[in-house]
């Protein structure tokens, strides 16, 4: 590893795009300097935004093989910007790191993927195939508009990538020890149970949704769905909010609201998952509404072309035997990965970025040692997929 300098192409760009205030779903042209470096490069460059959402779809050459860089220029919020120990939008260098909202999620990988790219070009690496960037401002937020919407539009002119490499920090205490080869289903349950309000001094007069729910929850939350896979923990519920009352002591409430998300591994499918919790709460004999919302379907890259290359590169790299993981949250891997057609191949996709220990954090940031490694690892990805 070489020493990590507060200089360098990755380090000045990765400032660049901190200093952007670009908050979900804003981009406050972090997308302009991206296109800016890429154009020069022969990237044709076009905005695919929709509501307010910047999507940035670059691409160079027509054929194959078709190599994808994924990110997003959009963060969440800093928080009580006193709580920081600099200004979360001034990327400050402390400690032999680079502090600031977006140091780790991620503009640094976004930096990183640009100058990959320059130095491949800088080199002479010949890249017989297509390279491009999908780059959405609506990663942290809704991502309707973004990186979903952006494929639709690409999918109807023909257009899909063999291979994704998505900049999500992914390491977890080494740059590079960890990839994402897949990610969990997340759905999630919207419950309301109703009753009859009244008074607690008359309760054959009411009916208590809390009283009535207890059983049927406590139940739902014991359920072992699975056990899991090779690739995947068990699936899980959680219930993340119960709301009940008026807010004083002498009323029944009417109504019970329960809100719970379940990560569901390639065990189950989500219409499963829906039709087992319905089925559970009509034999309670509840009455109930229940409304879902579906964040993604679980998505899995198996050991093949791109596992290979980023391996070797990290190992080249760092000399680190990666782990390929399915853990973590969502990512825009979820819309990626079943990018063709129906009854076509799926993309191989795969996340790999710097550390996530201080993703959406107080003082969010990121080793300066690892900037620069960080840009050859995607360079060694971009050779070894256009020469094998």
């Amino acid at each position: 590893m070489q020493e990590p300098l507060a200089s360098g192409a990755v380090f000045d760009l990765t400032c660049a795009l901190m200093a952007r205030q670009s908050v979900t779903p804003a981009d406050d042209g972090c997308q302009q300097l991206l296109s800016d470096r890429l154009l020069p490069l022969g990237f044709k460059i076009e905005q695919i935004d929709r509501e307010g959402v910047a999507n940035l779809w670059a691409v160079r050459g027509d054929q194959g093989p078709h190599l994808m860089f994924a990110g997003h220029t959009d963060v969440v919020p800093s928080g009580p910007t006193e709580q920081w120990a600099s200004p979360p939008f001034t990327p400050t260098v402390k400690d032999g790191h680079l502090y600031g909202r977006g140091a780790a999620d991620m503009k640094s990988s976004l930096a990183a993927m640009i100058v990959a790219v320059e130095q491949a070009l800088t080199k002479g690496t010949q890249l017989p195939g297509t390279l491009s960037f999908l780059i959405t401002s609506d990663e942290e937020g809704e991502a309707i508009h973004g990186t979903q919407y952006a494929i639709e539009v690409l999918r109807e002119r023909g257009i899909c990538p063999d291979y994704c490499v998505v900049g999500e920090p992914s390491s977890s205490v080494e740059l590079g020890d960890v990839v994402r080869c897949g990610r969990r289903g997340s759905l999630n349950g919207d419950l309301i149970i109703r009753g009859v309000q009244g008074h607690v001094a008359y309760p054959q007069d009411a009916l208590n949704p809390i009283h009535e729910a207890f059983a049927a929850l406590s139940e739902l939350t014991a359920i072992r769905w699975d056990e899991g896979n090779e690739y995947y923990p068990p699936t899980s519920l959680q219930i993340s909010n119960i709301n009940a009352g008026t807010g004083v002591t002498n009323v029944i409430p009417g109504t019970l609201h329960v809100q719970f998300n379940l990560r569901f591994s390639t065990e189950q499918t989500s219409d499963g998952l829906m039709q087992k919790i319905e089925a559970l709460l009509r034999r309670h004999e509840l009455d109930f509404e229940l409304k879902w919302h579906l964040s993604g379907q679980p998505f899995l890259t198996k050991h093949g072309t791109l596992t290979a290359a980023v391996a070797a590169a990290i190992q080249a790299e760092t000399g680190i035997a990666t782990e390929l993981s399915t853990s973590g949250g969502t990512s825009d891997g979820r819309f990626i990965s079943p990018w063709g057609s129906p009854g076509s191949h799926q993309v191989e996709v795969v996340e790999l970025g710097p550390n996530n220990a201080t993703i959406h954090k107080i003082d969010e940031r990121i080793a300066l040692a690892d900037l620069e490694p960080l840009a050859r690892i995607y360079q060694r990805i971009i050779e070894h997929i256009f020469n094998p």
